[in-house]
């Protein structure tokens, strides 16, 4: 129902409405639209005073743009309207699709057709007393779109049972109401769509394949050269049966709680509390109950009740909106059941105020009666478990409160922080591990250039713009390999010696230490208990006469980039618990070179240079791992990498191998099945005819 303008036609318009603006003539931006919706707009530059807006549709007949009789003015069509919002000197033009996209299903049977439903041209010119001075060229291609066809109460999604369907059963089918290329698992591509590239279809999961079924199943179809009695065990199960689908809880709603720090099971749980905790294990009240505090989930998500768990350390933040803020009640009431010491222990709460507003509460508006009423929110808790053995003997809470107008708005950011430290510590000194280091916890550090030595390795955690700034420490945890960033504000005449220093200053305040401890228990007062001394690889000088260092806007070799590498180990166990030591420390800078950003003019105005820090923990094996002989690197049948078949899987459920069953009950099925060998041989015609033979 339209045609398309020929190419030197979009050239020219092109052409013009580029150069119009740097000319500083009255201009359309952009001043070519492919529209492919019900709506589209443009904005209108230059000298807007007195403009007028008219819209033209190109007709079949004229193949060419037509020479715009602007003297006869129109904004609008049968389907087409044509609306101006002024915005300063810039006016914001909509073309508008006046009949609706229902109109496209008057016509048309099938939802998915591949040819447009709509398919215009249109010419939006701008005019002053009757004279043409700019013009936007508008192609109009619009395709139906199925989900209009349906009533809102048909359009629903329904999500399938995750346990035993996959939640995304064609993961590369990433536009609705299209077909993906190469996506032969796409239900909305035809058949002569998936005909064209069926020879270049994605594989594996993202291709579909979903729910792959395991190589050792009985029912699998060999997909390799191997024969067809390999393996001669196999497992028997149900395709639902993958590591692609999974065992999900199915919890319940209550309606109603009688306090924030309780969350009640409705199934009786396991009171742990009786046989004593075990890290990991959540904390139980009196009430059978979980004691609970706001935790952040692995989605980014504040969970208000989230059970704390035994000798689990966080430290979290929680944003909230002031309005829908309220108060957690319960602290002072919780009560931890205890069997070992006699009963239970009951948190010991102190309250502080805090000093500074604008580190906790974001206000989006200033109340309006100052003289209202005040309130009351928590903007810190601070819990600190004193345990023994496999007990909690001591709770102590630290809340910091800050008292703000009953009707202030804003955002309000709060902090939890959980420690469990031993009970007979003096001070808040927590150990990393006894005596190896425990995963995530922070990696111990000296700084013997200092009177107040005890430090520890940080990362950033950048926060708003990102800028070096306003970043916050966080400190390097055991096992973590983690990496993080913030960026430098240069301004195009910036010195490159004194932002050599500046970056080198940033990245060298992560690393503040001298040693490391090897254990999780070393002694910060002896420095021979342990410690071992950083390694660091020199980074540029920062005063270095380099050729480019007198050109502005461009600077040689900035230190932008921190390795911190560790070597890890294991060295025993105590208790059938693996421990981990660490055995070196290196620190490398990496260097760049900085070129000033210039759009179509420099401005003087900062840029920004990111500077990052990565830190990699590498274990390598307490003992050498041995050779191989000459004749396993030749002798190739055994090798399961290397040959079709693998025998040493030959036996599966047998083998090291399987891990779907304990191994206990693999043995038994395995001594069951040898039993019923045992019996049908000795059954067997074969046999009896020996027995009577003998006899």
């Amino acid at each position: 129902m339209g045609f398309q303008p020929p190419a030197a036609l979009w050239g020219l318009l092109l052409l013009q409405g580029f150069m119009k603006p740097l000319w500083g003539d009255l201009a359309f931006i952009p001043p070519f639209i492919r529209m492919s919706g019900p709506v589209v707009r443009a904005s209108l530059v230059g000298d807007t005073e007195g403009v007028t807006v008219s819209l033209a549709v190109l007709q079949d007949e004229a193949g060419i743009l037509p020479v715009p009789t602007c003297g006869v003015l129109s904004n609008e069509t049968e389907d087409w309207s044509v609306t101006v919002t002024p915005g300063g000197k810039v006016l914001e033009v909509t073309v508008r699709w006046k009949r609706g996209l229902d109109w496209c299903f008057s016509n048309e049977t099938d939802s998915f057709s591949e040819s447009p439903c709509i398919l215009q041209t249109l010419l939006v010119s701008a005019s002053r007393h009757s004279t043409c001075l700019a013009h936007v060229l508008i192609q109009v291609e619009i395709y139906a779109n199925s989900s209009l066809t349906h009533n809102a109460s048909e359009n629903v999604t329904i999500i399938p049972n995750q346990v035993y369907q996959p939640l995304g059963p064609c993961p590369c089918n990433l536009t609705a109401g299209a077909c993906d290329i190469c996506c032969c698992c796409d239900q909305e591509c035809s058949s002569n769509l998936t005909e064209l590239f069926r020879w270049s279809c994605f594989t594996g999961v993202f291709g579909g394949d979903v729910n792959p079924p395991f190589d050792q199943l009985c029912s699998a179809e060999a997909t390799r050269a191997v024969p067809d009695w390999f393996p001669f065990l196999c497992v028997q199960s149900p395709l639902a049966n993958t590591p692609f689908l999974g065992y999900f809880y199915h919890g319940a709603v209550s309606p109603k709680q009688d306090s924030s720090f309780d969350v009640y099971v409705h199934t009786d749980p396991k009171d742990f509390a009786d046989f004593g905790y075990k890290q990991g294990d959540p904390i139980m009240t009196v009430k059978k109950a979980y004691f609970t505090i706001p935790q952040v989930s692995l989605a980014g998500q504040c969970m208000q009740d989230a059970p704390v768990a035994f000798l689990h350390n966080f430290d979290v933040k929680c944003v909230t909106n002031l309005e829908a803020y309220q108060e957690r009640d319960g602290i002072i009431n919780a009560k931890i059941k205890n069997v070992a010491l006699g009963g239970t222990v009951t948190p010991k709460v102190t309250y502080e105020e805090a000093t500074d507003l604008d580190k906790f509460i974001t206000r989006t508006e200033a109340p309006l009666n100052n003289g209202s009423s005040l309130r009351i929110v928590n903007v810190e808790e601070h819990y600190i478990f004193k345990w023994n053995n496999n007990t909690i003997s001591e709770i102590n809470v630290k809340i910091v409160r800050a008292e703000i107008n009953a009707h202030q708005k804003g955002i309000l950011t709060q902090r939890f922080l959980v420690k469990f430290l031993s009970y007979n510590s003096g001070n808040e000194e927590e150990l990393s591990g006894n005596p190896g280091y425990q995963l995530d916890k922070p990696v111990r550090a000296l700084n013997t250039n200092r009177t107040n030595n005890v430090t520890t390795l940080h990362l950033w955690q950048s926060a708003g713009r990102g800028l070096c700034t306003s970043a916050n420490f966080k400190p390097i945890l055991f096992g973590e390999n983690a990496l993080s960033g913030c960026l430098l504000e240069v301004g195009i005449n910036e010195n490159c010696t004194q932002l050599r220093v500046n970056a080198l200053e940033r990245l060298d305040s992560l690393i503040q230490a001298t040693h490391v401890a090897m254990r999780g228990n070393s002694d910060y007062t002896d420095l021979s208990d342990g410690w071992l001394e950083i390694i660091r690889v020199d980074a540029p000088d920062p005063g270095a006469d380099l050729l480019a260092g007198s050109v502005n806007g461009i600077c040689l070799d900035i230190p932008a980039q921190l390795s911190i590498r560790i070597l890890i180990s294991d060295v025993g166990a105590v208790e059938g618990i693996t421990q981990q030591e660490i055995l070196g420390v290196e620190t490398r800078f990496s260097s760049v070179n900085w070129q000033y950003e210039c759009g179509l003019t420099c401005e003087h105005k900062a840029d920004l240079l990111p500077i990052s820090a990565s830190v990699q923990f590498i274990k390598i094996p307490a003992q050498l791992p041995r050779p191989l002989t000459r004749f396993q690197i030749n002798y190739t049948e055994y090798d399961c990498n290397r040959n079709e078949v693998c025998w040493p899987q030959l036996l599966y459920p047998w083998t090291q191998y399987y891990q779907g069953e304990p191994y206990s009950q693999c043995v038994a099925k395995g001594l069951l099945l040898l039993s019923f060998l045992t019996l049908a041989v000795f059954l067997s015609n074969p046999w009896t005819r020996i027995c009577r033979a003998c006899s």
